[in-house]
């Protein structure tokens, strides 16, 4: 079995440096990695995700991340994706991050993901150089995180990503940003690629639970939905899907 905590949307600014410290401390007893699902920063600050960092300096287990769009906002996410690799943590961007947990591996692919919409309400490739360029860069994450769910020769293969690939989790959002929160292109990469699980964060107001087409298990786990540090999934088997959620709370 591996247990996977998740979160999101933490949003660390300057002030928040021991906000989930004593949470994070515990965290080895509970599960056997921690994915964080973007939006670290408030503002993509540098100073803030040193506040983050030190809070995760408490974590014993193997922590991924991906950034999600708040820390892009100030043009530092080189510098910020540097200083959490230079302390251990997996920042991944397109990238994979393979953990032996126990004597299985656990492969992760991780990335921001983009907007775009979902079927009936999608942006195409079609009209102004700007729309254009908006759908090819969300059909190029999709297609970026296929190849490299392709490459992961895994026991247990997950999908970290800001943005949503469903709609499913997006219930409680306005329809009306939903080409902004997520795109039907990644759950088709994750159907056709194959994985375990796929964690996002970003839809603020939307709902934990959601699953591709496929059947694959989608989780929103930002921070205002799950309402806690971090939720706990627990894997049985080598993509066998079955999953049991437990929970610990973020405060007393």
């Amino acid at each position: 079995m591996i247990r996977v905590a998740a979160v999101g949307d933490l949003h660390y600014d300057r002030r928040s440096r021991a906000d989930l410290r004593q949470y994070f401390s515990g965290l080895s007893a509970r599960a056997d990695l921690l994915l964080i699902a973007g939006d670290l920063t408030q503002s993509g600050a540098i100073e803030e995700v040193r506040a983050l960092a030190s809070d995760l300096e408490e974590v014993s287990v193997p922590v991924a991340l991906v950034l999600g769009n708040h820390d892009f906002h100030q043009d530092q996410e080189r510098e910020i994706m540097n200083y959490l690799r230079e302390r251990g943590i997996a920042a991944l961007e397109g990238e994979t991050a393979t953990f032996d947990i126990r004597g299985m591996s656990v492969g992760i692919v991780g990335m921001k993901g983009f907007g775009g919409g979902f079927f009936g309400a999608c942006i195409t490739d079609f009209g102004e150089r700007e729309t254009k360029q908006f759908a090819r860069h969300a059909r190029t994450q999709a297609e970026l995180l296929d190849g490299r769910l392709r490459e992961l020769d895994t026991d247990f293969k997950f999908a970290l990503l800001h943005f949503s690939p469903v709609e499913g989790t997006l219930l409680g959002e306005k329809r009306e940003i939903y080409p902004f929160l997520g795109s039907y292109l990644l759950a088709e990469a994750l159907d056709s690629a194959g994985a375990d699980a796929a964690f996002h964060g970003h839809a603020h107001h939307g709902v934990e639970r959601g699953a591709t087409p496929g059947g694959i298990p989608v989780r929103n786990v930002a921070l205002t939905v799950i309402r806690h540090a971090y939720n706990v999934y627990s894997f049985e088997g080598s993509r066998r899907r079955t999953e049991q959620p437990r929970a610990v709370p973020a405060s007393p």
